[in-house]
C-alpha cells in the first residue's frame, strides 16, 4: 500500500517538524472527510471550561473521537486549521500543546488563526479538519 499523504518541509521554508507539522502534505486520490470545527462541547453537555488549555484538551479529543468514528488516524490528516480567540503566542502554546498531542507525531499541515470571537462567547478555540480516509 502507498502512503496516502506525503509530508514535506523543504529547506527554503521555515523547520515546521520541529514544531510539530508539516508546511506541505501531497494527498494521494481518494476519499475525503471534512470534519466540521471541533469546540469544547461534551456529549454529556458539561459546561465549558473557562480555560484555555482545558478547551483545548476537549477539542483534541472531540477531534480524535471524529477521526475514530471515521476509521482513520492523524495520519490521515491533511490539513487542520485551529481558530484561537485573542491569539498571543503563549495562547498559541496552550492551544496547540494538547492539539500536537492528538497529532502524535503524524505532523499534518496545520494553520492557526487569531480571531475576535467563535460562535459562543464562552469558545475560546476551535478546532477544523480534511481527512484523506483511508482505503
Amino acid at each position: 500500500m502507498t502512503q496516502s499523504i506525503t509530508r514535506l518541509n523543504p529547506p527554503t521554508l521555515p523547520d515546521a517538524g520541529a514544531i510539530g507539522y508539516s508546511q506541505i502534505s501531497v494527498v494521494e486520490a481518494g476519499r475525503l472527510a471534512f470534519v466540521s470545527g471541533q469546540v469544547a462541547l461534551r456529549p454529556g453537555g458539561d459546561p465549558v471550561p473557562s480555560g484555555l488549555a482545558e478547551q483545548a484538551g476537549i477539542v483534541a479529543a472531540n477531534a480524535k473521537a471524529a477521526l475514530d468514528a471515521l476509521g482513520a488516524t492523524p495520519r490521515d490528516i491533511a490539513i487542520a486549521r485551529c481558530f484561537v480567540t485573542d491569539l498571543t503566542p503563549e495562547r498559541l502554546d496552550l492551544a496547540f500543546s494538547p492539539v500536537l498531542e492528538m497529532f502524535d507525531g503524524a505532523q499534518p499541515s496545520v494553520t492557526g488563526v487569531g480571531v475576535s470571537a467563535l460562535a459562543d462567547p464562552d469558545f475560546q478555540i476551535e478546532l477544523e479538519l480534511t481527512v484523506r480516509l483511508p482505503d
